[in-house]
């Protein structure tokens, strides 16, 4: 019968057991030193931890990596990546002792640290410490939604743990604060952490900066907490065991390990952290641990039978699943076809009909068009998961009539992550790896820089989640430079997969959602407005193109004289300096531009369609950063933006201060028009009349 009650793991004895753990720190050291490079003392210390963990408990199908009900294993100290390469080769994915042979090398499937969809059985990409824990996190919010929302009394079908193998480094990390006191909050009874307590970091003993009780830390968060001896083979399964069991609480193992176990000279050192061991002591930690001193990457027989094992096993159990979600089938049709949906992120089209669309002569912030979008969505995406960084109502996340999940009821699509911008972006990273959710997160543009270290890894492994950033500018007004962002759309524009809208009014905001739920291969960041701004016309009727990333907007009857280019709120202001040209017989164009990154990923042909070439005269207006406009101002055009930081004033006063006004960018216009010399004015980006 499927259970996670019963233990999913292999039958082994105490002695191959220890051959088996010892064999990862063989396989490590060799690793290690075959790349001259690497990090052999986490795989060595957390070896018999790892090998309990594997043999005994972890539920997994190494022919399936992504069955749907597998426990999640997360090596949050992604510099330990040859223990997790180690135990995936032994526990029979489709890793082999070749690739094992190319750690870290060019276009191998064992790179420094791990990478998910590189590798097989890799959960998630690790290495920025903390990163891995916190989105363990999210996992673990998933399947405790999931098995809520679909097993039934007679049928549990989502049922697994989520478990995490972090360090002294992970614990130190801000990050680790924010998460693993949610988690507590939330009563993620299914997560369990086993902390690799080795008093060890780079610089020497955690004495050095690491003073305080981690055992009392999470225990005041609402962990339930277990101590043992990270080498004591018996001890370690003992706690599995028990944490297994808890009900309400998430659970922190603290095993005390000796980093580098094994090493006769390097072991409790900082020496073992982060360089290979050298081919004396790798010999001489080999001899004190059974393992051949001559024969590199050496795997005993009985070890190599694992492999077989772990794939009947896994093989067996996904079969129970199998049959049971046939039966639960017959009973519950539409549940087990909604869940199937979910799983695969099979969303429909059902919700692109709920899309709403907005009237000219109207006035909305696109922050507010954003939440009538969500509200429209709200069931129509089953997986739509939202929440935001305890700025629901200003980010206006929070659909109409639905709530938020507590540690008793996680029916609901909210979290409320509290002042934690950090832990919910990699929160949102878990949810999205899990499956079966779509996250959402919000907090205020400027505030992104918070949470950047999440946003940069959802980038690297190509998650859809999609980022709600409001208050996108000085338009924020009085709270003051502080919470008004300048550099923040040049830094996340920078960043390489992470596709960046800011959108000019209601419908473009629409446009922009509906980009961003249909992109399936990496994050989306929505730039949004606090202030009120028109809705133009000119966007009505699906008019605004822009999953194109940039269109023309407004253009002159004749060939422009002048390109006026615009974001966000600063478009309506460029189509009345159009409007004031046309009066004076200058002919101009107006492009909103709210992705360059989609942008350029259009032809060539359609690029110098909207940007001709031949019409250098350019005016960019962005009230931020100037930086990433260059290219698109051109040697003969000028950037209205914001090289400083802004001021504390309403939100009218600021941009007339700035120079964010029609009359300013009519100004500049008419002067890039009526100039014979262009080549004095070459690559001069005025950001304001303000800022000289």
């Amino acid at each position: 019968m499927y259970s996670s009650e019963v233990s999913p793991g292999i039958t082994i004895s105490s002695a191959r057991l220890q051959r088996f753990a010892n064999t990862v720190r063989g396989l490590a050291i060799d690793a290690v030193q075959n790349a001259n490079s690497g990090h052999p003392g986490l795989p060595m210390g957390a070896a018999d931890v790892a090998a309990v963990l594997w043999s005994k408990f972890l539920k997994f199908n190494p022919a399936d990596p992504n069955w749907a009900d597998r426990d999640r294993f997360v090596l949050s100290g992604g510099h330990g990546s040859m223990l997790l390469y180690a135990l995936l080769h032994l526990t029979g994915f489709d890793l082999s002792l070749d690739d094992l042979k190319s750690f870290r090398q060019l276009h191998s499937k064992t790179p420094g640290h791990p990478e998910y969809g590189h590798t097989p059985g890799v959960e998630i990409t690790t290495g920025p410490l903390g990163q891995g824990l916190a989105s363990a996190v999210g996992m673990a919010i998933a399947e405790r939604r999931l098995a809520e929302k679909y097993n039934r009394p007679d049928f549990t079908l989502i049922d697994h743990y989520t478990y995490v193998l972090a360090g002294d480094g992970d614990l130190m990390e801000g990050i680790s604060h924010e998460a693993c006191s949610l988690a507590g909050h939330l009563g993620l009874n299914k997560l369990i952490v086993l902390y690799d307590d080795n008093d060890i970091s780079i610089d020497g003993s955690t004495a050095l900066a690491f003073s305080e009780s981690v055992p009392a830390r999470f225990a005041a968060y609402g962990w339930n907490i277990l101590k043992i001896d990270g080498h004591n083979m018996q001890e370690i399964e003992s706690a599995l065991a028990a944490a297994r069991k808890s009900e309400k609480k998430p659970t922190l193992i603290c095993c005390k390990t000796v980093i580098g176990y094994g090493s006769p000279n390097r072991a409790g050192t900082a020496k073992a952290h982060g360089e290979p061991l050298g081919p004396e002591e790798a010999r001489l930690s080999k001899r004190r641990l059974g393992i051949p001193e001559y024969w590199p990457f050496h795997v005993p027989a009985d070890v190599a039978e694992i492999a077989a094992e772990c794939r009947t096993t896994g093989a067996m159990l996904q079969s129970q699943w199998e049959a049971l979600c046939a039966r639960y089938g017959e009973k519950y049709p539409d549940l087990l076809s909604a869940m199937q949906a979910e799983l695969s992120g099979a969303w429909g089209k059902k919700w692109q009909r709920a899309l709403p669309r907005f009237s000219a002569g109207t006035a909305l912030a696109t922050r507010a068009a954003s939440g009538k979008v969500l509200n429209q969505l709200a069931g129509k995406i089953p997986g739509l998961v939202g929440g935001s960084a305890d700025l629901s109502g200003s980010n206006n996340t929070l659909p109409e009539n639905e709530k938020g999940i507590t540690s008793r009821d996680f029916t609901h699509r909210y979290v409320h992550y509290g002042v934690r911008e950090h832990a919910m972006g990699a929160i949102m990273n878990g949810l999205a790896l899990h499956g079966g959710h779509l996250p959402y997160g919000g907090t205020f543009l400027v505030f992104s820089d918070y949470m950047r270290g999440s946003i940069r890894l959802a980038a690297l492994m190509g998650l859809q989640v999609i980022y709600i950033f409001t208050h996108d500018s000085i338009g924020l007004g009085e709270d003051g430079p502080t919470h008004q962002p300048v550099e923040q759309l040049a830094g996340l524009r920078a960043m390489p997969n992470l596709t960046v809208l800011r959108p000019a009014d209601a419908n473009e905001t629409v446009a922009a959602w509906k980009v961003a739920l249909e992109n399936r291969s990496g994050p989306t960041a929505l730039v949004l407005s606090r202030q009120k701004v028109p809705v133009l016309a000119q966007t009505g009727a699906g008019k605004a193109e822009v999953a194109r990333g940039g269109y023309i907007l407004s253009d002159s009857d004749e060939t422009p004289q002048v390109i006026l280019i615009a974001t966000g709120s600063e478009v309506h202001i460029a189509v009345a300096a159009q409007e004031m040209l046309k009066t004076e017989g200058i002919a101009a164009r107006v492009v909103s531009m709210p992705s360059t990154e989609l942008f350029e990923r259009q032809s060539q042909a359609y690029r110098d369609q909207v940007l001709p070439p031949h019409v250098r005269a350019r005016v960019v207006i962005e009230a931020a950063a100037t930086c990433c406009w260059g290219k698109y101002a051109g040697d003969a055009g000028v950037v209205i933006g914001l090289d400083r930081f802004g001021a504390s004033a309403p939100y009218q006063e600021l941009y007339q201060e700035f120079g964010f006004t029609a009359e300013h960018i009519a100004a500049e216009a008419r002067a890039l028009c009526g100039s014979q010399k262009t080549s004095a004015r070459n690559g001069v980006h005025r950001q304001s009349k303000a800022t000289a």
